[in-house]
């Protein structure tokens, strides 16, 4: 298998690893409050990153790879993941999951801004005529819906674009998996400090499903999945495999509705639908 082949399979598999995240993170925010839901996650999957570290004898990055690691750290192990549990609170994991249908235009914009391109305009026209239709489902939404959702998931997509866009450049160098890994350890004392003093005098009961939720936030959403996503922009080319986020908000919103019994509207498939044709148009022109 070419490495092409290889990385677009890996990131089909990074994509539907993190398909599961919103509504895990909803079945996890049952139980669990957002800020120590975000640090128990980044602690788990950093003690589990850091055994494998030391497992594979890799070498520590250079000093002028940190501050890159510590950008990756904030926006992928604690801005995205704390503003969608915050954002949880407030919306449902199908309505959330809308704004992922963003994520792939945040991710281009700061690969635009990290490399220096210049697209052609008409990248623009897409990027203006996505973000004004996600704004306009946000508003006129018929269902119960909340500002401050909105502008926490909003957001949770600049984060994780940066985050996106920060680690793919370093994939080159480092490594696909490496690259999370070392911005899971750089931020494990933080979040390990944090976890332990946020922690609830009352955990949930074992039986509970949130248990479930937080274990696939940990082990999948924040760190398995980036093995085989970072992994695939490395091998397949961050433009091309880049563009299989656009996948992710139909498998999320399947997801939501199998796993929550979440109402998934017409409104929402069109409003899914217009986003990603838009963020496939601006992707189209970006160079």
């Amino acid at each position: 298998m070419n490495r092409t082949a290889s990385g677009w399979i890996n990131g089909m598999l990074g994509v539907l690893i993190f398909s599961g995240s919103l509504p895990a993170t909803r079945i996890a925010v049952a139980d669990f409050e957002p800020l120590f839901l975000t640090t128990a996650r980044a602690t788990i999957a950093g003690l589990l990153a850091a055994c494998l570290l030391i497992a594979f004898h890799e070498k520590r990055p250079a000093r002028s790879d940190f501050l890159s690691l510590a950008v990756v750290s904030l926006g992928v192990v604690i801005g995205f993941p704390l503003l969608t549990a915050l954002a949880l609170k407030h919306i449902t994991a199908a309505h959330s999951i809308v704004f992922i249908g963003l994520l792939p235009l945040s991710t281009a914009i700061f690969g635009v801004l990290r490399a220096g391109e210049r697209p052609r305009p008409v990248f623009w026209l897409f990027s203006c005529l996505g973000s004004a239709i996600v704004a306009g489902f946000a508003l006129f939404q018929e269902q119960a819906a909340s500002s401050i959702g909105d502008l926490l998931m909003l957001g949770a997509i600049v984060a994780c674009g940066l985050g996106y866009a920060e680690g793919a450049r370093l994939s080159r160098r480092l490594g696909g998996w490496q690259v999370i890994s070392w911005a899971l350890v750089l931020s494990l004392p933080l979040m390990l400090a944090l976890s332990i003093a946020v922690m609830p005098s009352a955990l949930p009961d074992t039986a509970s499903v949130s248990w479930l939720g937080l274990a696939y936030v940990s082990l999948f959403s924040m760190l398995i999945g980036f093995v085989f996503w970072y992994r695939g922009l490395a091998l397949g080319g961050i433009a091309g495999v880049g563009q299989l986020q656009l996948l992710q908000p139909f498998f999320g919103l399947l997801l939501a509705a199998a796993l929550l019994g979440e109402t998934v509207n017409l409104a929402m498939f069109a409003a899914t639908l217009a986003v990603v044709g838009c963020v496939a148009g601006a992707k189209r022109f970006a160079r």
